[in-house]
């Protein structure tokens, strides 16, 4: 619950800095003439849409299951962070690429610099809170890892993408503060169109990784290793279990994953007994990883020699 109230404080916080960012970066693009300071308002426009859609998608995905979703809708998630990514790289990445190319190919004399320099000032200061706020986000998702294991690991796009387009944004916003600042100092327009080339690469290869990371989880992507052993541990300290085959699991959502076990029950074991090993399992997976929503398990044992019962939640 706390990383739930984190992610949605971060999407909140990053919309209404990047709003007011990128008018700021529209008015400033327009008195300089800086094609730098065009992408980074193409950007920070794109981020506040991107929030808007992440935030729909925890909401969609949030709605209860029906006879049409009997598994809820906790994949709206995934779809939605998929939309975000194309956005980032079409219009985002593609258009601040156009906007470097089009300003090299014919090269305006900058003006009035400072206005430039104060919107890009403030925007630091402002995505910077932003980033930390996602940052935050991330770490209390995840205990005991590294930022980079976080992110490839992360199982929530409201959270990894937060990170990726806000970190993204602090080092465009350097890309394009490096970019007026030289074009004015060496009197060369042309290196204000490649910071905004550079911007558009590197928003590029976050929506990659982003389609890349959404692709693993909207197609079915497991848990991790080391839970399965812990659900094997589970399931194994039990007295009634004789064996136990390797779980089976499948995120829906960044909370709420399906779990389908198939035990080997001891053969003494009356289909009453059976029954409560099955209750006793569900109720220690859960109090030590509460996000399996959903427990099937599959019970064999000679009193069922020729029948098998599927337990679900």
């Amino acid at each position: 619950m706390a990383g739930n109230s984190s992610s949605k404080l971060a999407l909140y916080g990053g919309i209404a800095a990047n709003i007011a960012i990128a008018v700021s970066k529209f008015v400033a693009s327009y008195i300089t003439g800086s094609s730098a300071m065009l992408s980074e308002g193409i950007h920070s426009l794109v981020d506040s849409g991107n929030g808007l859609l992440l935030m729909h998608g925890i909401r969609q995905s949030q709605k209860p299951a029906d006879a049409r979703h009997p598994f809820g809708r906790s994949q709206e998630l995934y779809f939605w962070s998929l939309i975000v990514a194309i956005l980032i790289f079409a219009i985002g990445g593609g258009m601040s690429f156009y906007e470097g190319v089009k300003h090299i190919e014919h090269p305006e004399p900058l003006q009035d610099p400072m206005w430039n320099y104060i919107v890009l000032g403030l925007s630091v200061l402002f995505e910077g809170v932003a980033a930390y706020l996602a940052l935050k986000a991330l770490f209390d998702s995840a205990e005991n890892s590294t930022f980079w294991q976080m992110l490839r690991t992360s199982k929530d796009p409201s959270v990894f993408a937060l990170v990726l387009e806000n970190l993204a944004a602090l080092v465009g916003l350097l890309v394009a503060l490096v970019g007026v600042f030289l074009g004015h100092q060496l009197d060369n327009p042309y290196l204000d169109g490649a910071a905004s080339i550079v911007i558009g690469v590197l928003l590029m290869l976050v929506a990659i990784f982003l389609v890349v990371r959404t692709k693993r989880l909207l197609v079915g992507e497991g848990v991790d290793p080391t839970i399965i052993q812990s659900l094997q541990n589970i399931a194994q300290a039990d007295p009634a279990v004789e064996n136990i085959r390797p779980p089976l699991t499948l995120y829906l959502g960044p909370a709420d994953v399906v779990l389908a076990l198939d035990v080997d029950f001891r053969d003494e074991l009356t289909a009453v007994e059976v029954e409560q090993t099955i209750d006793r399992l569900q109720e220690a997976i859960r109090a030590k990883h509460p996000e399996f929503k959903r427990i099937f398990i599959e019970a064999k044992n000679i009193s069922y020699k020729n029948r098998e019962t599927s337990v679900p939640n």
